[in-house]
Parts: C-alpha cells; sequence; structure tokens
C-alpha cells in the first residue's frame, strides 16, 4: 500500500513539473533575468514567505550568499522571515499584518528585487510588502499557486504553478528558484 502511495506522489510531483516547463519556462527565464539585472545594478534580493514558504525563502536566500552549484563570490540576499527581535517587535506592535511591509520600508531601495513566495497569494504581510515594494521602486516577483490569488496582480511578474497542492506548490517553488540559482551560477562562472 505504502509503495503505491509512493509512486502516485512521485507521479504527481512529476506531472506537474512537466506542466511547468511547458507552461512557465519563459517566465522563469524572466525572473532568472531580473535577479541578474538586480545584482548587476547593485542592488539586493530580498526574500520573504510564511510557514513552508518562509523557509524556501531562508533557504534560497542561504544559495546566494554562500553558493549553489559552483564557487562564486556571495551575492547579496536576504531572508525577511529570520530576525526573531524583528519578527516579535512588529507581531507585538503594528503586528503580524505589517511583518514584511516594515522590513521592505526599512531594507528595501529602488534597483533591489523583491521575492514573495506564497501558495494562496492571500496573505495580508505579503500583499503589504508588494505594495510597500511598489512605493520604494523595488521590482517584485511572486512565485504563487491555486490561481494566484489578489497577489498575482500586485506584482510585476507572477510565476503562478498550475496546481491546488500546498505540497506539489512548494516543491515547483524550490525547483523553480534552483533552476535561477543555476542560471545566475552560469552567468558569474563565464564572467571569471
Amino acid at each position: 500500500m505504502s509503495e503505491s502511495a509512493v509512486r502516485i506522489t512521485l507521479s504527481e510531483h512529476v506531472a506537474l513539473a512537466e506542466r511547468v516547463s511547458e507552461e512557465l519556462s519563459a517566465s522563469i527565464s524572466r525572473y532568472a533575468e531580473l535577479v541578474l539585472a538586480t545584482l548587476a545594478g547593485g542592488g539586493k534580493l530580498l526574500f520573504c514567505g510564511n510557514g513552508g514558504s518562509a523557509a524556501d525563502a531562508q533557504h534560497v536566500a542561504a544559495e546566494f550568499v554562500v553558493h549553489f552549484g559552483v564557487e562564486r563570490k556571495g551575492l547579496p540576499a536576504i531572508a525577511l522571515t529570520t530576525d526573531s527581535s524583528i519578527l516579535t517587535a512588529v507581531g507585538n506592535g503594528p503586528g503580524f499584518d505589517a511583518l514584511f511591509e516594515r522590513q521592505v520600508e526599512a531594507l528595501g531601495e529602488a534597483g533591489d528585487l523583491l521575492v514573495l513566495h506564497s501558495t494562496s497569494g492571500e496573505s495580508e504581510n505579503l500583499l503589504r510588502a508588494a505594495a510597500a515594494a511598489r512605493a520604494r521602486g523595488l521590482t517584485s516577483v511572486a512565485l504563487l499557486a491555486k490561481g494566484g490569488g489578489r497577489l498575482r496582480d500586485r506584482v510585476d511578474l507572477a510565476l503562478v504553478v498550475p496546481t491546488e497542492s500546498t505540497a506539489r506548490a512548494q516543491e515547483m517553488h524550490i525547483i523553480i528558484e534552483h533552476v535561477v540559482c543555476e542560471i545566475v551560477d552560469r552567468a558569474y562562472t563565464s564572467q571569471g
């Protein structure tokens, strides 16, 4: 019974990966271009999300700061999900809905790129972060699913994974991020 469940789950993953490849390749390429342009222009990458998407944001920021597949210089990336003093101060003061908005206001500058991870596209703290990014002149990208929610129309580039499953969406989000990391690695390796 469990072997059958494993095969079903992995088959769902593979089928969705094929759809993402067919439907989102151009958008993933555009996302990679935005990352490279941001870094070339001296900007930084800001990542955020809630729950499992927060873990994805942290994971990806680490890939840029440390390295992904090749040794290269560290690249400026910050996960807005990691400073417990900021998280608790905002939660205790302005409230959780302002969590990422406040950090974008404090840390974001024109020329930076804000990357929002969300399976629903409906989290108020991400919607407010996207608005703050727009007001400060940041470019924004959202990795979404379930139709993209309200966040889809509030960012410069939305990558909406065609699934209603939170687990499958998060799996695809990390694959998309890894593809972008590989593209960035190739660009920095070719520069010597």
